[in-house]
């Protein structure tokens, strides 16, 4: 089995050393580089092959919502997991705009953090759309100005609209067929396309976008 190939990103030594620790301490997952600011990940990721990206969102010089946002200009880009010491921290909203797959709070215990670089390496979202949506509760009412059309929402089905609703609630595979009595492999299916007709990521992303865009509002 080849390993996940990681990259620990924060500008202290001590926290940076310890994350890298716990990754390298899995049989399947391997620290392949290490930097202490967003230039530095964004000039070795393009010489050093990496999968997942463990990135500090606050950090002096290029911070990680940029380097994130370089980051996803590679090809191949790797995916990003920001870490942030609160979870409800507007940077972290600003990273996710930016690409990144979810965040982890930098109190997270061990098995959480080698898990979350899995399941992004899967290519699911790290964190549930519950989190996001909390977070998005509480950043998006700042925000100015008015929701703006997402491009690509008039090519949806209906069904596929309705399934984007659920999703962007904070419900799972299975809350969502429950919902709509469609099976977790149709729900999969229309997640999907989703992601190919809106050009985003993964599920957070489609979260991110349908607030954004007005489709659901904090309270709803």
């Amino acid at each position: 089995m080849t390993a996940v190939r990681v990259m620990v990103v924060d500008d202290q030594d001590l926290v940076r050393d310890g994350i890298a620790m716990i990754v390298d301490s899995q049989d399947d997952l391997r620290v392949v580089a290490q930097a202490s600011d967003g230039h530095e990940a964004v000039e070795t990721a393009r010489h050093t092959p990496v999968d997942v990206v463990l990135m500090d969102v606050r950090m002096p010089g290029l911070d990680g919502i940029a380097a994130t946002e370089r980051l996803g200009g590679l090809s191949p880009a790797p995916k990003v997991i920001i870490l942030t010491t609160f979870d409800l921290d507007e940077h972290v909203f600003a990273a996710l705009r930016a690409g990144a797959s979810g965040f982890l709070v930098k109190s997270a215990r061990a098995e959480q953090v080698a898990e979350a670089v899995r399941v992004v390496h899967r290519g699911d979202s790290v964190i549930a759309p519950s989190t996001t949506r909390r977070l998005l509760d509480h950043v998006l009412p700042s925000l100015p100005g008015e929701p703006a059309p997402a491009p690509g929402l008039d090519r949806l089905t209906d069904r596929e609209h309705e399934v984007l609703l659920e999703v962007a609630r904070g419900a799972s595979n299975a809350e969502v067929g429950a919902r709509l009595y469609l099976s977790e492999a149709t729900v999969k299916t229309h997640v999907g396309r989703l992601l190919t007709k809106l050009d985003v990521r993964d599920r957070v992303q489609l979260v991110v976008l349908a607030y954004e865009h007005g489709l659901v509002r904090p309270g709803d």
